[in-house]
């Protein structure tokens, strides 16, 4: 087990260059201390998030500091209406939204089963499981995924749990290994997502780049997907050695995975953590529906030096 020492001072201010290790030392034990280790020391309980609190938002903004991500729980329940995390969007002054081809008029994207309609054809729309991944990583470098937000309308009948991880923990235990993983995984070559064709035209170009990298801000981003089809990486060994350790954390018992279905009402607001999805089904009652809304910046006030 990591241990952190809090007494500990910060040289210097960027913790993720690898060159780095006193700034890195002094922000891992940092992270680590009082680190949540249960999923309800994640959650704010909300009235509205449309007519947020100011105490609601500072615990919220607290959370996503140390972890990356909050989880809140509403009085709104099964209310449809996209305004709700719209709010939340606004209060953390996200800009940049991902308006997809397949999102809503809002720019928030409705997550449900589709039976028919070009949608049946994507995985977030069926009831398929979806594995360890972080929003946007088909993206072009200009348009990474930095923000993303969840928000439930209605949980499946049976099934559909998340796991969230930390993207900084997940390179905190890559670089305690061996720091060498790191540098691969941020080679600007490591990962390439195939073209996707469609009626025999380019409907998204390849694109190839880094798992993590160093925004201009100074903070870190993480682009991964776990799937097999449609995912090149590149060929070398300590490459495959980085990914088997990283699919040995995402696959493991660890600790620092949070495990849990959300309930209507409830919602994630976070800086784009690696997650998943378990596969579920529906019934007449209980149909899943989730809005997403995915953003070209942070959340405001989590960055280094922000706070």
């Amino acid at each position: 087990m990591i241990t952190a020492h809090p007494q500990a001072t910060l040289p210097r201010p960027n913790p993720f260059h690898l060159d780095d290790e006193d700034a890195y030392r002094y922000w891992r034990d940092r992270k680590l201390q009082d680190y949540p280790r249960d999923l309800g020391d994640l959650v704010v309980e909300l009235d509205d998030p449309r007519r947020l609190k100011p105490q609601e938002f500072d615990a919220l903004l607290a959370r996503c500091r140390k972890t990356n991500m909050a989880l809140y729980a509403s009085r709104t329940g099964t209310d449809p209406d996209p305004e709700i995390p719209l709010s939340l969007a606004r209060h953390f002054r996200l800009t940049g939204m991902d308006r997809n081809w397949l999102a809503d008029d809002t720019g928030l994207t409705s997550l449900t089963v589709r039976e028919d309609g070009v949608r049946r054809h994507y995985i977030p729309y069926t009831n398929r499981a979806i594995q360890w991944h972080t929003d946007g990583y088909y993206n072009p470098a200009d348009r990474q995924i930095q923000a993303l937000l969840l928000h439930v309308v209605q949980r499946a009948a049976q099934g559909g749990e998340n796991a969230l991880l930390d993207h900084e923990i997940a390179y905190l235990l890559l670089r305690e290994q061996n720091p060498d993983y790191i540098r691969a995984l941020m080679a600007p070559d490591v990962l390439t997502i195939p073209a996707r064709i469609e009626d025999g035209r380019i409907a998204r170009p390849e694109e190839t780049g880094p798992v993590f990298r160093i925004t201009p801000q100074g903070n870190l981003h993480m682009r991964y997907t776990i799937r097999v089809n449609n995912v090149i990486w590149k060929e070398d060994s300590l490459t495959r050695e980085a990914l088997d350790a990283l699919q040995a954390i995402l696959h493991g018992d660890s600790p620092w995975i949070f495990r849990g279905r959300l309930e209507p009402g409830m919602g994630l607001v976070s800086n784009n953590v690696l997650h998943d999805r378990a596969a579920f089904n529906d019934d007449e009652q209980h149909q899943r529906h989730y809005y997403r809304g995915r953003y070209a910046v942070r959340l405001a006030g989590t960055g280094l030096g922000e706070y």
